[in-house]
């Protein structure tokens, strides 16, 4: 049943409306900054393919690739979320010779020595979900990680009426971005909602809908005064969800993670997924190989200070990409920009992809 669910979900794909509006924005790209006359292969290496999240990130990819003729831009990634596989298709971009990666590691400490090797090789090396990652030029995030994660404990907290047992789904015990949103979570639940607990170890879903849903019915079992759940994997709150609203419990318990519209859209008005929060995949794809492409273009300026917003060249003329106008830099290497939206039953009509 579930798997029918997520290909359904899927399909709905097949339209991309952002902010739920047909705009001149759904049907043209976001627009070039500047000219680009040299000719460039540009790599995004995701964690995973066939899924939404990165499906509408590959929607990003092209426009890139519109907004600038000169650029071949592609995505690629395993067919499995498996670190040793991501790896493989990163060594496999490097020996055809790409000019610039852009990769969201699902280990990020497993795939060091492949960007390391690349960087040897001239190839420039952007990470997203990965701000901690050394082998690089730099790190995109689409917000600071742990006020996200302090952001989806305020909401599970307040819909908990501040009390209960809640747990928390990750993709994987490794994955950077999924353990800094729960850890912060944990912490300023600790220090904010003393009538909350925490209840079992992170539960790991892989990114996989199916997982996420078989081990929340273990869950109803093993707690059954659970009265919340924090997904982090985009897929964590379909999985979750469907479980729930089968144990007919979507009154009962509340749940709340990092999803996107058109995994969760049948979920969200039963009260199955109370809200799910997220940034839009395909801007960052744009924005990361937009930091690439400044770099191969030799634009980046030499020097960049902790704090400060990036220069003119890449927020002057670039109003269409939320979140990503103004970014600022911490510890030499990660830009912070401001791009996380909230959806729930009552917004959900607003968001379309």
């Amino acid at each position: 049943m579930l798997r029918r669910f997520m290909i359904s979900m899927l399909l709905i794909l097949s339209v991309f409306a952002i902010f739920g509006v047909v705009t001149a924005q759904d049907s043209a790209t976001p627009g070039p900054l500047f000219e680009v006359t040299n000719k460039y292969t540009m790599a995004t290496v995701v964690k995973i393919t066939g899924i939404a999240w990165f499906d509408r990130m590959e929607q990003g990819i092209g426009w890139f690739g519109q907004d600038f003729p000169s650029v071949t831009a592609f995505q690629q990634g395993p067919a499995e979320a498996d670190a040793a596989q991501q790896v493989q298709v990163i060594e496999d971009l490097i020996a055809q010779g790409v000019d610039s990666l852009c990769v969201i590691p699902f280990q990020p400490e497993t795939v060091e020595p492949v960007l390391q090797r690349a960087r040897e090789q001239g190839i420039v090396v952007i990470t997203h979900e990965s701000s901690a990652q050394q082998n690089i030029d730099f790190d995109i995030e689409a917000f600071d990680n742990a006020a996200f994660g302090r952001n989806l404990m305020d909401n599970l907290a307040e819909r908990m009426n501040f009390e209960g047992e809640y747990t928390v789904f990750v993709g994987s015990l490794t994955s950077k971005t999924h353990n800094e949103w729960v850890d912060s979570a944990i912490a300023h639940q600790i220090a904010t909602y003393p009538n909350m607990t925490l209840v079992g170890d992170k539960n790991e879903s892989f990114d996989d809908p199916q997982v996420a849903y078989e081990k929340m019915q273990e869950l109803l079992v093993q707690f059954p005064n659970l009265r919340g759940v924090q997904g982090s994997a985009s897929t964590d709150v379909a999985g979750v969800g469907q479980a729930v609203e089968e144990a007919g419990l979507q009154d009962e318990i509340v749940v709340v993670g990092t999803s996107l519209p058109s995994i969760a859209r049948d979920l969200i008005p039963t009260g199955a997924v109370d809200m799910i929060s997220f940034w839009d995949p395909a801007y960052a794809g744009y924005a990361c190989n937009l930091i690439a492409l400044t770099m191969l273009e030799g634009k980046m300026p030499s020097q960049l200070t902790d704090g400060t917003g990036l220069p003119p060249f890449l927020s002057f003329g670039f109003p269409n990409l939320p979140g990503y106008g103004s970014m600022t830099l911490n510890n030499g290497k990660a830009f912070y920009g401001s791009a996380w939206v909230e959806v729930t039953a009552e917004n959900l009509a607003n968001y379309d992809f």
